[in-house]
């Protein structure tokens, strides 16, 4: 697989022109599944609640899903393409597209738990995606995709593994803010790192972490994105890790015969009491 980490200028174009050499590149090194960062055409403009925007979404399919169609059907590659979708006027999603190998849009993930930080106010922007945690036939794999926030979430990994993705992808945009990070960058960067680690061994399947590089914004209103895209086996041995502050397209070779193997030494879903699990349903219990 092949993981695209960038930094990101204002123009869309720009990013989508450099996404598509980098595309290239992971091809040309061996990469059968292709994935890009969270919102990768821009730059990660949910630091402000700005209207203006809403004028960088755009439907799906469309400009996006078009140009890296062509390309996939090109290079034989299944590409994962974030995009800020224009659903209606009004009605916009944080979503990623999932292009199969001959260039057919496969699919549709829109993110599903929506932030809203300092920094990170995407409740702005993105209503909360509605097509559950479907996974993903494609050409090499099947695919289970979520985004940024939802790497947080267990309940998310283990619902893409109980539909059979032997492959969890999470393309983000996460970093730290300036002022922060002398006390809490640390911290902050391994905690991003063990849970996701931790999703791959609980749920028994690869997961790839896909994360932007650069400083955005305001010196007053800045984040600092950490990189360091990694992809995890099924008992979370990190396989390769990028730099935390240098665009890379990390490149890495996956058996899928590791998920069984790892299955059938930790069998957690064998044992999993799914008589008992009612009040993951409740937002509260005493």
């Amino acid at each position: 697989m092949g993981l695209i980490q960038m930094a990101c200028a204002k123009d869309p174009n720009e990013n989508l022109a450099k996404a598509q050499w980098r595309i290239r590149e992971a091809a040309g090194r061996g990469a059968q599944i292709v994935c890009l960062q969270e919102l990768f055409r821009s730059e990660y403009f949910c630091r402000q609640q700005n209207a203006e925007m809403f004028a960088l979404s755009e439907p799906v399919p469309g400009q996006t899903t078009a140009v890296l169609g062509t390309l996939a059907r090109e290079l034989k590659v299944v590409l994962i393409a974030p995009v800020f979708e224009r659903r209606a006027p009004g009605l916009y999603h944080n979503s990623a597209a999932i292009i199969d190998a001959d260039g057919s849009l496969l699919g549709l993930y829109r993110k599903m738990h929506i932030p809203d930080d300092p920094l990170y106010y995407e409740k702005f922007f993105f209503a909360p995606g509605d097509l559950g945690f479907t996974c993903f036939d494609s050409r090499y794999a099947r695919l289970g995709v979520l985004i940024c926030w939802d790497q947080w979430y267990p309940e998310a990994a283990r619902a893409a593994a109980l539909g059979g993705a032997s492959i969890l992808f999470y393309p983000t945009a996460i970093g730290w803010h300036p002022a922060e990070k002398p006390q809490h960058g640390a911290a902050q960067l391994e905690a991003w790192r063990m849970i996701q680690r931790a999703h791959a061994i609980a749920n028994g399947i690869y997961v790839a972490a896909v994360n932007r590089v650069g400083r955005e914004g305001p010196p007053e209103a800045s984040l600092e994105f950490w990189g360091s895209s990694f992809v995890a086996d099924p008992f979370g041995v990190l396989l390769a890790e990028a730099f935390t502050d240098k665009e890379e397209t990390l490149v890495v070779e996956c058996d899928p015969r590791r998920v069984e193997q790892v299955r059938q030494s930790w069998p957690f879903l064998r044992d999993r009491r799914i008589d008992a699990y009612s009040p993951l349903l409740e937002r509260w219990r005493h």
